[in-house]
């Protein structure tokens, strides 16, 4: 399991891509934090979420 905003989920095995995907954001206006560290965008394809890990995502918000 892994826990993503605070949620449990069964996301081990997936990307971050796919995650992104399963939560419906193209990943362009996102931040995301696993375990504390921020993951780079270009490593999303490539970084497979692990049992236990704690997953942040963050959208960016345009406004003013």
């Amino acid at each position: 399991m892994v826990k993503v905003n605070g949620e449990l989920c069964e996301k081990d095995g997936k990307t971050v891509t796919e995650l992104l995907a399963d939560m419906e954001t193209d990943g362009q206006r996102v931040a995301v934090e696993i375990n504390e560290v921020i993951v780079p965008k270009a490593e999303y394809d490539k970084t497979v979420l692990k049992d236990g890990d704690h997953v942040e995502v963050v959208r960016f918000v345009g406004g003013g």
